[in-house]
């Protein structure tokens, strides 16, 4: 990790005493390890803990690391029944620290890493399951406008637009050809279905590990990393969930692919969606296999990403160039899902 993930903790200090409420020093900070994408540290002052989140030094894609924009989703949800943290300072000031960052309140709880759900009870990974199905349905039911959300994207036309968006920025941060990305680039535009209609605030990296569980009950009482997070269209979030039933257990894809789901108790992917179903009031999902399609794509695109952020020097991670082995898995398996096109329900 370069130096330039380091924190000057006593300029940081000196800010947070002028515009954080009861904040005071002195301060340490510590960067949490794991992600890929906006550094994150856990701030230790006299009084209290909290969370730093910021956009990576140097040069950076377009677009990417809008942390402003956690900021305001994280305000506006904290007034809802979805489990979130409340975000409690922004600063655009980017002498502070050397780019633009916020600062939230710290939460105890597990980040459970792997959906297999090794070390816990057939019962509890049910349980877990269903949470995390419940909290979904939540966000996708949360009232745009009441919350003052109306302007945070476009609505209609999602995948059309994401697909431009992430081919976009596929190519921005292109290493290699890979003939499978290029296939997918040609498919997807094509083979869009017509636009329902449907639109809600999408989070655009729904997955367990995003979820922060209660110490000791299976209750999520935070979703994380909101740095996607758009009005989009729900079955995005649904099916890149739902991604996980189709990579395999290889390093880097901590997938499901040939589990015994019935044995570990983890639904299947058809009971999964089922429950998203009945809880949103709707009774199937067409061109199911198109959205997952776009899923993999698009956690291809992201990949590449951190690829090209690794060879810049402003990966989160030291591990960035590990991703380059996954994108044309992940493309390959949305491949074999073009190839079959159906409805769940």
């Amino acid at each position: 990790m370069t130096d330039s993930f380091n924190l000057d903790t006593d300029k940081l200090r000196a800010y947070l005493a002028q515009h954080l409420n009861g904040f005071n020093g002195p301060l340490s900070a510590e960067k949490f390890s794991g992600g890929q994408s906006n550094p994150t540290y856990l701030l230790t002052a006299a009084n209290r803990q909290y969370v730093l989140r910021r956009k990576p030094p140097g040069k950076l894609l377009p677009g990417a690391h809008a942390v402003d924009r956690e900021f305001t989703v994280l305000s506006a949800l904290y007034s809802t029944p979805l489990p979130v943290a409340q975000a409690l300072h922004l600063c655009d000031d980017d002498s502070v620290i050397g780019s633009m960052f916020y600062v939230m309140e710290y939460m105890q709880g597990r980040v459970l890493w792997d959906p297999s759900l090794p070390g816990v009870s057939k019962k509890q990974r049910t349980a877990i399951y269903h949470e995390m199905n419940r909290v979904l349905t939540e966000l996708h039911k949360v009232d745009i406008d009441q919350v003052g959300l109306s302007d945070y994207g476009k609505k209609g036309n999602y995948f059309a637009r994401q697909i431009h968006t992430w081919t976009k920025q596929y190519r921005a941060a292109e290493t290699q050809v890979i003939s499978a990305m290029e296939t997918l680039i040609e498919w997807l535009p094509n083979n869009l279905p017509d636009d329902d209609g449907r639109y809600s605030i999408t989070h655009g990296d729904f997955r367990l590990d995003n979820l922060m569980f209660h110490q000791a009950r299976d209750e999520v009482i935070a979703v994380l990393d909101w740095e996607l997070s758009t009005i989009g269209h729900p079955f995005a979030d649904l099916a890149y969930q739902c991604m996980q039933y189709y990579m395999p257990r290889s390093k880097g894809l901590p997938g499901l692919a040939g589990c015994d789901l019935v044995q570990l108790g983890i639904p299947t992917e058809q009971e999964y969606i089922d429950m998203y179903c009945q809880r949103m009031g709707i009774a199937s999902i067409p061109n199911w296999h198109f959205y997952l399609a776009f899923s993999m794509f698009r956690l291809a695109s992201i990949c590449q990403g951190v690829v090209k952020r690794g060879q810049l020097g402003n990966a989160s991670s030291d591990k960035a160039s590990d991703y380059e082995s996954l994108i044309e898995p992940l493309a390959n398996i949305a491949i074999d899902l073009t190839k079959t096109n159906s409805s769940k329900n």
